[in-house]
């Protein structure tokens, strides 16, 4: 089932993936492009050193599997019915881009929006708190500017007291770290990696810093330069920056159950978050 459910989604993003990746590692092959400095992927060991790599491999491996297995009982209901909700997309061909194509980003983008807004109506027609997520980052000494739609859940308390929970959901999340020239070892974590993430900010982070470190030390390998938008700060920033959540036009139904305990959830309102890569607080304007 998990299979099949991959497929439909490769086959939603897959023209997006080809369009926005092809080429653009090969382009460092050659040497010309900036050298990283981020720190959180800094790796000191070359590719010389046989028995270095082959540890530093498998602790990777080891790392990325511990992330993974974090997920928690709400993050697997959660996924369950993200399943449901794109089979039902599927079996009555809503999965189709059902607008104008006007979209400023090209007809890929347009495409991926609409998939997007009819998962997160079926997730709010089930009770959910979600929306879709635009994030926007500014250029910096690091890395260019960019943008990125998602998935996201709110999750509040049974006291209403504490912050929501937030769940990032990304549809493509393997994809997002496949690269041109991958090396055997880091194809290999990629292959871990779920087409499909649900899972909560920390884990999130997590998982994003194993890969982030493994697509340097891969470039290093093979005698590559570590493309921009493969950076450390750049991943986090598409899911973790400054995002805006995007109003839909299906509004929540009341639920029964969002967070395993009887909680109901609170009406829903349009809202701006923001999210800072450096601190936990929530702001809702």
């Amino acid at each position: 089932m998990a299979d099949s459910l991959a497929d439909m989604l490769l086959g939603f993003f897959e023209d997006e993936w080809e369009a926005g990746s092809s080429g653009s590692d090969d382009r460092w092959a050659s040497g010309g492009g900036a050298g990283d400095r981020d720190g959180d992927c800094v790796s000191n060991a070359g590719g010389g050193d046989s028995m270095s790599s082959r540890a530093f491999w498998e602790s990777q491996d080891q790392l990325l599997h511990e992330a993974l297995m974090r997920s928690g009982s709400t993050e697997s209901r959660i996924r369950t019915q993200m399943q449901e909700a794109v089979r039902m997309m599927r079996a009555d061909g809503s999965d189709a881009c059902n607008c104008s194509g006007g979209s400023s980003g090209g007809v890929v983008e347009c495409r991926r929006g609409c998939v997007l807004r009819g998962i997160v109506d079926r997730l709010r027609a089930q009770g959910y708190d979600s929306a879709v997520c635009k994030s926007k980052w500014r250029r910096s000494p690091e890395i260019p500017p960019g943008e990125h739609s998602y998935i996201d859940i709110l999750l509040v308390s049974r006291n209403r007291l504490k912050d929501p929970t937030r769940i990032v959901i990304e549809p493509s999340f393997r994809a997002e770290f496949e690269v041109a020239r991958g090396s055997s070892e880091y194809n290999a974590l990629v292959a871990r990696l779920p087409e499909i993430f649900v899972g909560k900010a920390e884990r999130l982070k997590a998982v994003v810093k194993v890969m982030c470190r493994a697509a340097k030390r891969c470039m290093k390998e093979n005698r590559m330069h570590m493309a921009p938008w493969r950076k450390h700060e750049y991943m986090l920033s598409k899911w973790l920056g400054t995002c805006e959540r995007l109003s839909t036009l299906i509004p929540m139904v009341p639920a029964s159950v969002v967070d395993g305990r009887g909680a109901r959830q609170q009406r829903p309102r349009s809202s701006m978050l923001t999210f800072d890569l450096h601190r936990t607080a929530v702001q809702v304007l």
